[in-house]
Formats: C-alpha cells, sequence, structure tokens
C-alpha cells in the first residue's frame, strides 16, 4: 500500500510548530482553506462544521493548522478570526502590494480622540456609547462618528438595560488595518489597573499602537512599517 505524503509545504509547518497538530487534521485545515476560498467571504464556525461534516472537536484542531500552515509558510494570505467567523486575508506585509493594485491609500487620518476611542473599545467591546464617554471622561459623539465611517468600529447589538443603547465593537477591517488576525493578539493590558481608567492615552492607545507590551511578539501596526498606518494629526475631536 501506498504511504499518503503531505505536501512539502505542509511539512515543513508541520516540522516548524513540533508534533502538535496531527495529519489529519492538516487535511481538514486545507479543506476549510478551499471552501473559504470559493465563499470569498466570512465563514462562521457553523457553516464549517455543517459543510465539512466534523464536530467542533474536530473542527478547531483544523482551523489551528490551517493557521499554522499559512503562517509558517510564508505564504501571502492569512486567516483571521472575529466571532464565530473566520475569513482569508492578505498578509499584512503585502499590504502596500494591495493598496497599488486596488489603487487604495495607505494611511486614513484619525484624531487623537478617535485613536484613543478606538483603544478604549477594543480592549473592552462591546461597549455603549456612555460607557466609553464614562472610561473617556469627555463627549465622544464625533470620535465614534469617525471610527464608524471608517468601517473600524460597528454597532454589533443593544445593551440589555434602560433604553437599549448601541453596542459597539471593533470589525473585522480594525484587525487588517492593524495587521492582526486575531483581538487575541492586542498587547496585553491589566483592565483592572486605575491607569487604564483614567489615561487611556498612555495604556491601551499607545500600547495598541506602539506594540508596547509585556508580551514580546505582538503585532501592531506601528511596528510593522509595510502596513498601512493612521496619521495622527494635532487637535481634538
Amino acid at each position: 500500500m501506498q504511504e499518503n505524503k503531505l505536501e512539502p509545504s505542509l511539512e515543513r509547518a508541520i516540522s516548524a510548530q513540533g508534533p502538535v497538530l496531527a495529519p489529519e487534521a492538516h487535511q481538514l485545515g486545507a479543506a476549510i482553506e478551499s471552501l473559504l476560498f470559493v465563499s470569498g467571504r466570512p465563514l462562521e464556525r457553523a457553516e464549517l462544521r455543517k459543510l465539512l461534516g466534523v464536530g467542533n472537536e474536530q473542527l478547531e484542531p483544523g482551523i489551528r493548522a490551517l493557521e499554522s500552515t499559512l503562517q509558517n509558510g510564508q505564504r501571502g494570505i492569512r486567516l483571521q478570526r472575529l466571532g464565530e467567523q473566520v475569513q482569508l486575508v492578505t498578509a499584512p506585509e503585502n499590504a502596500h502590494y494591495v493598496a497599488a493594485l486596488l489603487g487604495l491609500p495607505m494611511s486614513a487620518k484619525l484624531t487623537n480622540a478617535a485613536l484613543e476611542t478606538l483603544a478604549v473599545i477594543a480592549y473592552r467591546q462591546p461597549m455603549t456609547r456612555s460607557q466609553i464617554e464614562a472610561v473617556r471622561g469627555v463627549n465622544s459623539d464625533r470620535a465614534l462618528a469617525s471610527l464608524l465611517q471608517h468601517g473600524l468600529v460597528a454597532e454589533v447589538g443593544r445593551a440589555q438595560t434602560v433604553g437599549r443603547p448601541a453596542l459597539f465593537a471593533t470589525t473585522a477591517e480594525f484587525l487588517q488595518q492593524f495587521g492582526l488576525t486575531s483581538l487575541e493578539e492586542l498587547p496585553h493590558i491589566d483592565l483592572a489597573t486605575q491607569q487604564m481608567r483614567t489615561v487611556p492615552t498612555e495604556t491601551a492607545e499607545q500600547s495598541m499602537l506602539n506594540g508596547e507590551s509585556g508580551q514580546p511578539g505582538h503585532n501592531s501596526a506601528a511596528s510593522q512599517p509595510n502596513l498601512p498606518t493612521f496619521q495622527v494629526p494635532q487637535g481634538t475631536d
């Protein structure tokens, strides 16, 4: 009987990460890659489980195998996770090539207030407008409107409180702009400290944008010069 052999790229990926994932997981990862490529849109985990005929205990290793293959194989695409959704996105280090092809600008202007608001939402999402303003201590209407306009933040539901205010969270566009594949890659911030409440710019914003973190190896747009970056003009809202 002829022994089944993995593709060289898969063998390199397995060797690089050690004997953690079985070959079956990589085969399932390849199937997930095909589905995501053909769909051209994010797919829910539930959709993948139904299409592949597997349970979550099998799906998760397959997703991690695909993630590892794309990352360690120095491929031009990455697997991005956002909640229950997964999708294929271009590698952040190739952003300037993609922008040139599509005729997109490499930078967008956000005020300091918008960047501060974005940092607060990124670390505490989902949040209502009043919760954002409680952390920042100032009105955040214009800053939030700017983030919504740039597609970095979106309304994701309603809070179960009086008046049912809108809840806001970061989007897949936010992850792409900052070179992240999931929210878990955000630099670590201790949200229990008083410093986060009183000086969000010096903690969340600066850590997220400048890559200052107690955990080395986290990615951010500021630490990767080839990524699209946001220019911060002087001023407030």
